[in-house]
Order: C-alpha cells, then sequence, then structure tokens
C-alpha cells in the first residue's frame, strides 16, 4: 500500500468486511476503585495478558462497533457515539463489570479515529469501523468477576458486511438452534453471544443462504434477530419490528430507522411478530451498523421460500438512503446524531 496524499492507496471498491490492521489503537485500564484511568494512544498490534483472564475463561467481555465517515471537506462524522457508550454501560452492568464514561467512550473512539485518519475511506467507498472492546483482562480460576479490566478501541476500514453487496439477502428460519433466552445475555453485546451462532450460519451459508433468522426459544414461533442484526417487516404504511425485552439486542441503527420512519409519516409497532406473518409481508429488511439497511430479498420457512419486494422505490430503500445521507453529512442532521470529529 502507499500514500495518496492523507489516504492511504488501496483498491476501496474491493473492500469488504474483515480485519485490516491500521495504525494506532487505544486502551485504558480500570483502577481498583472500579474508575478508568485516562489512556493513551500505542502502535496497533498484539495485546497481552494472562492464559486466566476472565474474559479467555469465562467470557466477561462488551463489544460496540461504530462507523466513521468521510465528508467531500474532509471532516470526519461520527454517528451517535453516546448511544453506544451508554448501551457499553448497560451491558456492563449485567457482565458485572465496571465501564468507562461517556465521556471516556467518545474521547477513546475520537482518539483512535484521528490516529487513523489516512485509513477512512474517500467520501462513498466505505467506512472506518471503530471496535471497542472491554474485557475482563485480570486473571480468575474460579467463576467469578476479574479483578483488572480493559478497554481497547481499534479501527479497520470496511466497506459492505455482505459479500453479495447490495443483492437482497436470503434469510434461513432457524428452528433447532436459538440465539438467546429469556434471563440471558440476548440483550447486551456479550462477546459470549456470537460464538453460540456459527454453527447455525455455518450451515445456513452451506446451503447457499446469506444469514439466519431466529426465532424465540420458547414457542420457537416468534421473530427475533438475524445473527448480528434487527429485523423489520413492512405490511402498508405500517413497519414492525420485534421489542427488545431483553432477548434482542436494542440496536442504535435499528433505534435510528424508527426514529426516522416515524418522521416519514410510517406507522412503527415494536411487538412480537409470528412467523407466520412473514407470508404477508410486503418488504422485509435487516438493520444494524456492520449492514446498515439490507433489504430481504426471501426468507425460507420449513421449505418455503417467502419473496418481497426489494430494489428502487422501496421504504427499505428510502430509510437507507435517509440514514446514509445523515451518517454522511448529505442529509441535514436534525436530531444532533452526528459528532464532527476533525
Amino acid at each position: 500500500m502507499e500514500m495518496m496524499g492523507y489516504i492511504v492507496k488501496m483498491e476501496w471498491e474491493k473492500l469488504g468486511f474483515g480485519p485490516v490492521s491500521t495504525d494506532f489503537m487505544y486502551s485504558m485500564k480500570c483502577c481498583e476503585d472500579g474508575n478508568f484511568v485516562q489512556g493513551n494512544l500505542t502502535h496497533y498490534g498484539n495485546i497481552q495478558f494472562s492464559p486466566f483472564a476472565a474474559v479467555l475463561n469465562y467470557g466477561q467481555g462488551i463489544i460496540e462497533g461504530l462507523k466513521v465517515n468521510r465528508k467531500e471537506d474532509g471532516r470526519l462524522l461520527l454517528f451517535r457515539p453516546d448511544q453506544h457508550a451508554l448501551r457499553m454501560k448497560m451491558g456492563a452492568q449485567r457482565m458485572c463489570m465496571p465501564s468507562p464514561s461517556i465521556h471516556q467512550f467518545i474521547h477513546a473512539v475520537k482518539q483512535t479515529a484521528l490516529a487513523n485518519i489516512r485509513w477512512v475511506p474517500p467520501p462513498g467507498k466505505g467506512s472506518l469501523y471503530i471496535r471497542p472492546l472491554l474485557i475482563g483482562s485480570g486473571p480468575v480460576l474460579g467463576v467469578g468477576p476479574a479483578p483488572e479490566y480493559m478497554f481497547l478501541t481499534y479501527a479497520s476500514p470496511v466497506g459492505n458486511y455482505f459479500k453479495q453487496d447490495k443483492t437482497p439477502l436470503s434469510l434461513y428460519v432457524e428452528e433447532e438452534e436459538v440465539r438467546a433466552f429469556s434471563g440471558g445475555v440476548g440483550g447486551v453485546k456479550s462477546v459470549s453471544n456470537y460464538g453460540p451462532v456459527l454453527k447455525a450460519l455455518v450451515r445456513a451459508k452451506s446451503l447457499g443462504f446469506s444469514d439466519v433468522l431466529y426465532l424465540d426459544s420458547v414457542n420457537k414461533k416468534y421473530l427475533e434477530e438475524v445473527s448480528a442484526a434487527n429485523i423489520f417487516t413492512l405490511k402498508g404504511n405500517v413497519i414492525s419490528t420485534p421489542p427488545t425485552s431483553g432477548t434482542i439486542l436494542p440496536g442504535i441503527t435499528r433505534k435510528s430507522i424508527i426514529e426516522i420512519a416515524r418522521g416519514l409519516g410510517f406507522q412503527v409497532e415494536e411487538r412480537s411478530i409470528s412467523v407466520h406473518e412473514l407470508t404477508e409481508a410486503d418488504e422485509v429488511f435487516c438493520t444494524g451498523t456492520a449492514v446498515g439497511v439490507a433489504a430481504v430479498g426471501s426468507v425460507t420457512y420449513r421449505g418455503t421460500r417467502f419473496e418481497f419486494k426489494v430494489g428502487e422505490n422501496t421504504v427499505c430503500q428510502a430509510l437507507g438512503s435517509t440514514l446514509v445521507g445523515i451518517q454522511t453529512g448529505l442529509i441535514e442532521d436534525k436530531e444532533e446524531w452526528i459528532i464532527n470529529i476533525h
């Protein structure tokens, strides 16, 4: 790779969603009083801690994910970092962990973005994905909270999450494996939430599907989530999405799309959605920081394939275009969701 001005020269059009080693990362540790001390930037590289670390032995860790976009004038735009900080605090409470303050979280994200500014893709070519990570880094043997915690933020330039780019998704309804259950940690971004979805995800992809759509663990009847995204359905002027009642992650993109949709005059319902309602849906789409707003072309359930409207002049496209417009500075940010960091 060569430098082109202050932007790394690479084939941005071929950028996918995978790890790219950038220049710097930010880290800080928790004091014994439960508060995090001021962190610092270091060159990106491997981290070192005990094999007994709580995150390695008992999965005591929380992740987040944000995107930084570059405007034509060179400014960097960060989307709703306060909401991500609040979600991390909520998750940390559930996982019995201290967490950085909202100010510390946003400061770390800003510092990481600025230190890796040459890796922020040109306008329209992708985003710089920032990954905050809160882990129990201290050693434990018996089950219990770690004696020490580490907060890291690092970055990678990314393109589309799904390899098929803008091709509508094909989802497979999983009935055997479950993603979350009542009283568990399905509603927080625990690192332990994602390993269990791999079995069903790999199986679905081997059959040619894009991703898995999970059902509730009790009735095996109500829609929950895709592996790493929230799900929405549209019928007429009504947009529906499952409620975040403990088993479903309260996505920041989900929250934003609900607010955008209501502002555009749609009726939005947060309610239980039976898998059988897919037969009547006009559109289905997924939302998430990584996926953005992704149209679902079909859902397969018990061997039956249900297809939905996709492409031009769809509600999904309108919502996605509005969201991206706000995130990239092309549409006025009336809600003050954007922070300019450069």
